[in-house]
């Protein structure tokens, strides 16, 4: 059987993420401890009981989803960590399971791969949230959900947009996400609807991200990529940009900085990991978006989401609860 993990990112985060896990299992209440310890302050407390407004904030976001999908993941006793014993998928060999991560989830999957302990991962969660914050208030900008057109076409109507505005998420066929400037992606979503598109969705967002208006965000976070030890990945972990396999810290670094400035490439990984035969999809950590951007490729394709206690527990007794 050949698995593919796959986490989730922004928008996935909901207040009482990860309560049920930590208050059942031990594993789980030690990675939000852990988390706790090594932010200096209390986010098991802002993803257990919010309030929605702070757990919004990038800066709490990303570090709340990496830790639900890491407090998973340990559950499970899946993954390669550094801090974590175990093999993935209960002893499964390396070329049988790959791993993605949309977006931040690309954090937790070098993290399950054994590439960044879960202290060093969680660090730079934090830092990258910080610093898109930072950018979206140094060069203000938005984004747009666009559905019912192909992504190539999108891309090929931004083209003649005047400003900044990009494909930023390529999700699946008919869902892709646009940022850029604020009047750019304006002037983008009337030309996407008189185009042909089902619908354009203004989005609530604190920036312009995964654009070119990322660019000092990028910069740093390139500082603190240098600055944290880095493994070779035990597995393949298939990079936003290029979606192509990654394994060695160089090329991670590279990738981690350049996903910040360029469009997640999700249809094609998806695609990737079908074309190399992935029989199971399992999904570790908050919501089941991911779970959906894989059925429309493939709508007969196993899906597990993983994040809340019975969908673990119908895992661990060897079923599925979706």
């Amino acid at each position: 059987m050949k698995t593919a993990v796959l986490f989730p990112g922004q928008g996935s985060q909901f207040v009482g993420m990860g309560r049920d896990l930590a208050h059942r299992f031990p594993a789980a209440r030690d990675v939000f401890l852990e988390a706790d310890e090594a932010l200096g302050e209390d986010l098991s407390r802002i993803c257990f009981e919010g309030p929605e407004e702070e757990l919004r904030q990038t800066r709490n976001t990303q570090p709340a989803i990496y830790t639900h999908s890491v407090a998973v993941l340990r559950t499970l006793g899946l993954g390669w960590a550094g801090d974590s014993a175990g093999d993935f998928a209960g002893g499964l060999a390396g070329d049988c399971f790959r791993a993605a991560g949309h977006s931040l989830g690309e954090y937790t999957a070098y993290h399950a791969a054994g590439s960044l302990s879960f202290a060093d991962g969680l660090r730079l969660v934090r830092r990258r949230g910080e610093l898109m914050y930072q950018a979206g208030l140094d060069r203000p900008g938005t984004m747009a959900a666009v559905l019912g057109m192909e992504g190539a076409r999108v891309q090929e109507i931004l083209a003649g947009v005047p400003g900044i505005v990009k494909a930023a998420n390529l999700n699946s066929p008919g869902q892709v996400v646009i940022s850029g400037e604020i009047e750019a992606v304006r002037l983008g979503m009337e030309a996407l609807q008189a185009a042909g598109a089902k619908r354009v969705i203004r989005l609530e967002v604190s920036g312009a991200f995964h654009s070119p208006l990322m660019d000092g965000a990028a910069r740093g976070l390139a500082e603190a990529l240098t600055a944290t030890p880095m493994a070779p990945a035990r597995c393949a972990v298939i990079a936003n940009v290029s979606a192509a396999p990654v394994t060695e810290p160089a090329e991670i670094r590279a990738s981690l900085e350049r996903q910040l400035l360029s469009p997640v490439r999700w249809e094609e990984t998806v695609r990737a990991l079908l074309d190399w035969g992935a029989t199971r999809f399992l999904e570790i950590g908050p919501g089941k978006v991911l779970t959906g951007l894989v059925r429309a490729l493939d709508k007969q394709a196993n899906c597990i989401p993983l994040g809340d206690v019975a969908q673990v527990e119908a895992f661990l007794a060897g079923g599925a609860a979706t």
